[in-house]
C-alpha cells in the first residue's frame, strides 16, 4: 500500500479514537454543572465521577482477554467496539434528557419529572459515558496491534492514534467553549446541552461507522463466516451454530470464561512488563488527577472564585471566568499533545524510547510544581500546555514497547 494511502487508512482507522475524545472532552465539561444543577453536592459529585474509572479497573482486563479469545464473523475486536460504542451513544442520549425521561418514567401519573429519578438517570448517564468511552480504547488499541505487527508499523499506528486522540480532545474543548444557546439546533431541541449532545451523537456515529468500515480483521473461519460465530474459552474451542447476531453471545461467553484465568495470570506477568505497568499506572494517575482538578484549581486558587456562590455574584463570576481559563489551558495541552504526536517517531528514533519517556515525565513534574507555586495566570496556562508532551508520550510509547516485547521477548 503506497505511503499516502497507508497513512489515510491509519487516520480512518483511528477516527473512532478522535470521536471518543470529542465526546469525553465536550461531554464531561457539561457534567459537573448538570450534577450541581440536579442537586448533587460537590463532595458527592467527585464520587460520581470516580465510579466509571473504578468499573474500568475491573472490566478492562476482562474485556481485553475476552477479545483475544472471541472470534466471531465480525472479528475479535469489533463486537466489543460495537457494544461499547452503543453504551456511549446511550449515555449521550440520557444525560441531556434526564428531565424528559424522568417525566415519562414517573409511574405516579405526575407529568413533572421525579427529582430522585432524574438524579439517578443523570448519574447512570455519566457513569455509562465515562466507563464505555474509556474501556472502548482497549479493543481499539488491540485492533491496531493486530493490524500493524511490525516495529515501524506499530510505532506509526500508535503515533497516529495519539494524534487523533489529541485532535479529538482539542475539538471537544472547542465545542464546549462555543455558545450553543443561540444556535438553531439548541433552540429547536430546547437547550444548550441538548444541542451540544445531539451534535456529539452525530459526530460519534460518523466516526464509528468510518472506523468499522476501515478495519478489516483477519478471519480464520472464512468457511463458516456465513452462518457461524466462534467463541474461545481457555480450555477448548466451541463452535456455536448461530446467526451473526450471536456475536453478542460470543462476547458475553468469552468475558465469563476468562474471568478466573485473567486474575490468576497477574501472578505470572514478566518482570519487565510489571515495570512498564507500574510506570504506566503512576503516570496516568498523575495526568488524570491533573486534568480532573485543573479547571477547579484555576477557578478557586487563581481567580479566588467560589463554586457554591449564588449565580450572578462576584465570587461566582470569578469562578466561571477561572473555569473558562482552565478550559483554555486544557485545550492548549491537547494542542501540544497533538504536535508531539506528529513528531514522536522522530524523537524516538533520535533519542530512544527510554529517554523520551523519562524526559516527558520530568517535564510534567516540573510543570506541575510551577503550577502549584505560581500565582501568574499566564505562567500557569503555559505550564499546563507543556503537560501535553507527557500526555502524548503515555498514549504512544507504552503500547509501542508492548508490541516490541511480544516480537522480541529477549
Amino acid at each position: 500500500m503506497p505511503g499516502w494511502r497507508a497513512q489515510c487508512h491509519l487516520v480512518l482507522l483511528n477516527l473512532l479514537a478522535c470521536g471518543l475524545e470529542i465526546c469525553v472532552a465536550a461531554g464531561i465539561t457539561y457534567v459537573p454543572p448538570l450534577l450541581l444543577e440536579a442537586g448533587i453536592e460537590e463532595k458527592y459529585m467527585t464520587m460520581v465521577l470516580g465510579i466509571g474509572p473504578v468499573l474500568g479497573l475491573v472490566f478492562i482486563p476482562l474485556i481485553g482477554s475476552a477479545s483475544d479469545r472471541c472470534n466471531s464473523s465480525y472479528g475479535r475486536r469489533r463486537p466489543f467496539i460495537w457494544l461499547l460504542s452503543l453504551g456511549v451513544l446511550m449515555a449521550m442520549v440520557i444525560i441531556p434528557h434526564t428531565d424528559n425521561l424522568a417525566a415519562h418514567l414517573n409511574w405516579g401519573g405526575n407529568t413533572h419529572p421525579n427529582q430522585p429519578l432524574q438524579v439517578g438517570l443523570l448519574i447512570l448517564g455519566v457513569v455509562l459515558l465515562d466507563f464505555c468511552s474509556q474501556v472502548c480504547f482497549t479493543p481499539l488499541e488491540a485492533l491496531l496491534s493486530d493490524l500493524y505487527g511490525g516495529r515501524e508499523e506499530c510505532a506509526r499506528a500508535f503515533a497516529t492514534f495519539s494524534f487523533m486522540a489529541s485532535l479529538g480532545s482539542c475539538i471537544g474543548y472547542l465545542l464546549a467553549l462555543l455558545d450553543w444557546s443561540s444556535g438553531p439546533l439548541a433552540q429547536y431541541l430546547g437547550g444548550q446541552a441538548k444541542g451540544l449532545f445531539t451534535s456529539l451523537i452525530l459526530i460519534f456515529v460518523f466516526c464509528v461507522l468510518v472506523t468499522m468500515k476501515a478495519s478489516e480483521e483477519k478471519d480464520d473461519s472464512d468457511s463458516w463466516a456465513g452462518c457461524l460465530s466462534f467463541c474461545y474459552t481457555p480450555k477448548r474451542r466451541l463452535k456455536i451454530c448461530l446467526p451473526r447476531a450471536g456475536s453478542l453471545i460470543c462476547v458475553l461467553r468469552s468475558c465469563w470464561s476468562v474471568t478466573p484465568a485473567i486474575f490468576r495470570s497477574y501472578c505470572h506477568v514478566p518482570y519487565v512488563m510489571r515495570r512498564l505497568c507500574a510506570a504506566q499506572l503512576s503516570s496516568w494517575m498523575a495526568i488524570v488527577s491533573f486534568m480532573l482538578f485543573y479547571t477547579d484549581f484555576v477557578g478557586e486558587g487563581l481567580y479566588q472564585g467560589v463554586p457554591s456562590a449564588a449565580p450572578g455574584t462576584v465570587s461566582r463570576q470569578q469562578y466561571d471566568e477561572g473555569i473558562r481559563m482552565g478550559s483554555l489551558g486544557l485545550f492548549l495541552q491537547c494542542a501540544t499533545s497533538t504536535f508531539f504526536s506528529l513528531i514522536m517517531n522522530r524523537l524516538v528514533c533520535t533519542f530512544g524510547s527510554r529517554k523520551v519517556f523519562l524526559f516527558s515525565m520530568v517535564s510534567f513534574t516540573l510543570s506541575a510544581l510551577v503550577i502549584c507555586l505560581s500565582k501568574s495566570v499566564l505562567l500557569v496556562t503555559g505550564m499546563s500546555a507543556l503537560t501535553g508532551f507527557a500526555f502524548a508520550t503515555l498514549q504512544t510509547l507504552p503500547y509501542t514497547l508492548t508490541c516490541h516485547y511480544h516480537q522480541e521477548k529477549e
